[in-house]
């Protein structure tokens, strides 16, 4: 892992740590990268709980609880869906905050609504409201999902501050 995603990785866990909270992922497009990129960080087992990595639709609806008529009339990039994906993260672990991820990475798969590099995120803490976001990264299909990652991440402790 670069310099970049392990400190990232160590300043997620401070903030974690100094709460008392621990953390749940549900991803998509990220594939488990945020999983990995906290879990990089000796000790994180004291605030990393679990990851969800629920890159189908039937996935999504299994493991997290996403309803499938969400799935149905927004699609699986939607803010709709990682607001259901974190809520199911947060339902299904022993976890106080949890962050969710949908996008379209690329090179295909993208449309005019929702082009390549669109990815969707959610954030969660248990007993309150989701908040969700839309963000369009370029570059390659690396590039997006780290972009997404370093997103996800740092949004977390700067909605929980």
């Amino acid at each position: 892992m670069d310099a970049e995603l392990a400190e990232l990785s160590f300043q997620t866990g401070e903030f974690l740590r100094n709460r008392g909270w621990r953390l749940a992922t549900a991803e998509s497009c990220t594939g488990g990268w945020v999983a990995e990129v906290v879990t990089a960080t000796a000790g994180s087992s004291s605030w990393f709980d679990r990851g969800f990595i629920t890159y189908s639709d039937d996935a999504k609806r299994e493991l997290l609880g996403v309803d499938p008529a969400v799935l149905r009339n927004s699609g699986a990039v939607s803010e709709a869906t990682v607001k259901e994906m974190v809520t199911g993260a947060l339902e299904r672990s022993c976890a106080e905050v949890a962050v969710a991820i949908s996008g379209i990475a690329g090179p295909s798969g993208g449309s005019e609504e929702k082009p390549v590099g669109t990815v969707c995120f959610a954030w969660g803490r248990k007993d309150s409201p989701a908040q969700a976001a839309t963000q369009r990264f370029t570059g390659d299909r690396e590039a997006v999902r780290r972009q997404a990652v370093i997103h996800a991440l740092k949004t977390l402790a700067r909605i929980y501050v």
